[in-house]
């Protein structure tokens, strides 16, 4: 199990539309409304009777608009997971947790019931998520997603967005592209991958990136993403509980959790190192990433 960042949190996204999307929300049940903020129980009741229309995600963030003008808003934390319930059965939303019947339920934090005998459940073992509403949903707006950057895929994630947004600042590359304000929602793993993927090394002040070199990180940040989102969504494309496929997308990172292992790289025989910046670990190989 590892924190949910972007493929992670748009799988959940597709697999919560072809699950719940246009069910009508029976009965919310709270059994622990302690997040990251407090459960509204106000307003988290309105939504009962209401009929989810769609779910889009932005950043980290998944946004649930129910009813004609509800938004529930929700980001996962480090530990937050949606289970769908279906004849008692527990599935996976994504691909990022495996499900554990011994223990799954005491973290069960919030349960939707909904029609056809159906439900969704937020579990968070450690709380650092949350769940708020609003009355409308104005991305420019709203406090968590106003001052989010461009999304990876969107056009405007570029050779000279990238260029323009550097241009005078002294910070290291890997605290640049995990900053939320630069490109929205990447973290600490997909920033690892990216950058061995481009053979920068994480720890280069973002002054010194060559035009080729940045060019190669915006084209492996989409790359990456649309892998990670393949693999995780055909990981979980039965969405059973016992899919024994544990780990699926780990095997695939090249440095993330890897220190001390051979480089990937064919014609390498350096071991992966593990650094500290911007208090995370960083994984690197110190002959491929320059």
């Amino acid at each position: 199990n590892y924190m949910p960042e972007l493929p992670e949190v748009e799988v959940v996204k597709r697999s919560l539309q072809i699950k719940i999307q246009n069910l009508i929300v029976k009965k919310v049940k709270i059994n622990d409304g302690n997040l990251r903020y407090k459960i509204n129980k106000h307003e988290i009741s309105k939504i009962v009777g209401k009929k989810i229309y769609k779910i889009q995600r932005r950043s980290k963030f998944l946004i649930f608009e129910i009813g004609k003008n509800l938004f529930m808003l929700v980001h996962l934390g480090m530990t937050g997971k949606f289970f769908f319930i279906n004849k008692k059965k527990r599935f996976k939303t994504s691909f990022y947790y495996n499900i554990d019947n011994s223990k799954d339920h005491k973290h069960d934090r919030i349960i939707f019931y909904l029609e056809k005998k159906q439900k969704l459940i937020y579990n968070d073992v450690r709380k650092f998520g949350f769940i708020k509403f609003y009355h409308s949903i104005e991305h420019d707006k709203n406090p968590h997603l106003k001052s989010l950057g461009p999304e990876p895929f969107q056009k405007k994630w570029s050779q000279q967005y990238f260029k323009k947004y550097i241009s005078g600042r002294k910070r290291t590359i890997k605290d640049l592209l995990m900053d939320q304000k630069f490109i929205a929602g990447l973290g600490n793993i997909y920033v690892n991958e990216i950058l061995f993927l481009s053979a920068v090394n994480p720890s280069r002040n973002v002054s010194s990136l060559r035009n080729i070199e940045i060019d190669k990180i915006v084209r492996n940040t989409k790359k990456i993403l649309k892998s990670a989102i393949k693999l995780g969504g055909s990981s979980i494309k039965d969405f059973s509980s016992g899919d024994g496929k544990k780990g699926y997308f780990q095997q695939h990172f090249k440095v993330y959790g890897r220190k001390g292992e051979r480089c990937s790289n064919s014609d390498c025989n350096m071991n992966i190192s593990r650094t500290v910046i911007s208090q995370r670990a960083t994984f690197f190989c110190k002959i491929c990433q320059k």
